[in-house]
């Protein structure tokens, strides 16, 4: 069938304007590894999804899929073993106080359990988000990216090094100035009477750009928070299961969250993420909230979830994370001084953006030209997207059982498609 017959059935299905990547949708009916196959057979390497954080069809996970399917699955009111097993393994990866699980079936449903849990645990209202945040698609959660944001939700810009607060700021100062943006909401909150209930943050900033973030930042801010009353909550949907290097974003800011929330790479593509708490705070939920999923806490989720972890495990995966992104950062970074565009180059492990610019001393936002460029390496064969918060950044976030050779392919094609674009 047609690329245009396609689109049109899309349409039809789906509803017009149904969200799709690239100006020419590609129609994806196979996976494998770090590779995806068109309806015509074309070969694409995947540089975008963090859903497959251990390779698309990974025949242990698959496996595991089928024979938890054809054992039993059923919802969360029943005692499972596999359930219990698999909450066990997962919150032992994790730092203490973080102990429980609650499992649901989106990132978004996580953070929805997350704001509750916060709101329950302190009877606070308030919560602190970054200016340039995306959590989730719920009614509650999308208001932190499109408002309405008052009384529950007061921004704060998010920290970075390349279009700093103030020019020409030391770090410290940078740091300095972040916090003293955060003291100040909470003191605008206590002066309109509204408790703070906590703080949301991904730890890498990931939908901000991936930014450098001055050192001590995310600790500190923990510590203003925590003494206004409130809890901590840092999201590792796009920065967990390895992404950086680490098991956790956290981990590579040194901030241990009162509450975390999992997403995308847990599942492998099967509906799954969590959000884990200690005992204490997980009991005073559930006690308060009468939390149920009927879809969620099932033995295939279970399953394929362990399944998941036991790859990331026996294949070294965050160990390989943290080898081969170190690679790619350091091929990449010569790419500043060779590449007029090229405004930053910035990541932790296997997660890399490309700050893309149209004037580097102003540093200008290309927004235009960064779309461009991923429509030109689609035509190579290589899948990625721009992201950030001028959506001007060229994000390269592979399956993590990415290996150096295949750094070496993506290099060179993004080498090529540099100098075609820079004529």
């Amino acid at each position: 069938m047609s690329d245009d017959l396609q689109s049109k059935r899309r349409d039809a299905a789906m509803g017009r304007g149904a969200m799709s990547f690239y100006d020419e949708p590609l129609e994806l009916v196979r996976g494998e590894g770090i590779w995806l196959f068109d309806a015509g057979g074309k070969k694409y390497m995947d540089i975008y999804n963090n859903v497959p954080v251990a390779g698309h069809c990974h025949p242990h996970i698959v496996d595991a899929m089928q024979r938890q399917a054809s054992t039993l699955n059923t919802h969360s009111r029943y005692v499972n073993d596999t359930v219990l097993a698999y909450s066990e393994r997962l919150m032992e990866l994790h730092a203490e106080p973080l102990s429980s699980l609650i499992m649901s079936c989106s990132g978004s449903e996580a953070l929805e359990v997350a704001v509750q849990m916060a709101r329950t645990a302190t009877g606070g209202q308030a919560i602190l988000i970054s200016n340039a945040t995306y959590h989730g698609n719920t009614t509650e959660i999308r208001r932190m990216t499109f408002g309405p944001f008052e009384p529950d939700y007061k921004r704060v810009s998010f920290p970075q090094t390349y279009r700093p607060l103030a020019e020409g700021a030391s770090e410290n100062d940078l740091r300095a100035l972040h916090l003293a943006e955060i003291e100040g909401a909470i003191a605008e909150l206590e002066a309109e009477g509204i408790p703070l209930a906590g703080m949301v943050f991904c730890p890498i900033f990931a939908n901000e750009g991936l930014p450098n973030v001055p050192n001590g930042f995310l600790s500190q801010a923990a510590a203003l928070v925590r003494n206004a009353g409130g809890l901590v909550i840092l999201d590792e949907v796009q920065a967990g299961f390895g992404r950086t290097g680490r098991w956790w974003g956290y981990e590579t800011m040194d901030c241990v969250p009162d509450i975390v929330t999992m997403g995308k790479p847990m599942g492998a593509g099967i509906p799954l993420s969590g959000t884990g708490t200690s005992n204490a705070i997980a009991s005073t939920f559930h006690e308060k909230c009468f939390y149920f999923n009927t879809t969620a806490s099932t033995p295939l989720q279970a399953a394929v979830g362990s399944a998941v972890l036991d790859v990331i495990e026996e294949e070294g995966l965050v160990e390989r994370s943290a080898k081969v992104g170190g690679f790619l950062l350091g091929e990449l970074m010569p790419f500043m001084e060779r590449y007029e565009s090229v405004g930053d180059v910035r990541g932790r492990g296997l997660f890399i953006g490309i700050e893309w610019v149209s004037d580097r001393e102003k540093r200008t936002p290309d927004r235009e030209g960064a779309s461009a460029f991923v429509e030109k390496m689609k035509e190579k064969g290589f899948l990625m997207g721009a992201a950030g918060h001028r959506n001007n950044v060229l994000k390269l976030r592979p399956p993590l059982v990415f290996e150096q050779a295949d750094a070496e392919l993506l290099l060179t094609a993004l080498d090529e498609t540099m100098r075609e674009m820079h004529g």
